[in-house]
C-alpha cells in the first residue's frame, strides 16, 4: 500500500514484475510475516520476476525449490526506504515511457 501510494504522488510507476510483502511500522521498518512459501510460489507461476522480502524472512527461502530460487531475484529489505527504491521503476524508463507517448501522440 505504501509503494502505491509513493507511486502514485511521484507518477513513477511500480515495476511490472515486482512482487512484495512484508508489514511496515509507522517508523518505516519492514517486520517479517508468514506464508513466504506460498506467496513466492504464487509470484513465480504468476511471472513475477523480482521478490521483495523483510530480511528477516530470508531463511524461510529454504523451504522453495531450488529452480524456483535460481529463477528469480530476490531483494531483502528493513525499511520502507528500500522497498521503495527496488520497487519503482527508475526515472530513466519514465522519461523514456513519456516521450514516446508523446511521439505516438503527436502523430
Amino acid at each position: 500500500m505504501a509503494t502505491a501510494l509513493v507511486s502514485l504522488i511521484s507518477k513513477q510507476p511500480v515495476s511490472a514484475d515486482v512482487g512484495m510483502t512484508g508489514e511496515i511500522t509507522l517508523r518505516g521498518q519492514v517486520l517479517p510475516v508468514g506464508g513466504i512459501k506460498e506467496k513466492v510460489l504464487a509470484a513465480h507461476r504468476s511471472g513475477l520476476q523480482t521478490v521483495i522480502l523483510p530480511k528477516r524472512n530470508e531463511a524461510d527461502l529454504e523451504d522453495l525449490p531450488k529452480e524456483v530460487r535460481k529463477g528469480m531475484n530476490f531483494v531483502f529489505v528493513d525499511t520502507v526506504d528500500q522497498v521503495i527504491k527496488s520497487a519503482l521503476e527508475p526515472d530513466s524508463k519514465k522519461t523514456k515511457k513519456k516521450e514516446k507517448l508523446e511521439k505516438s501522440s503527436g502523430d
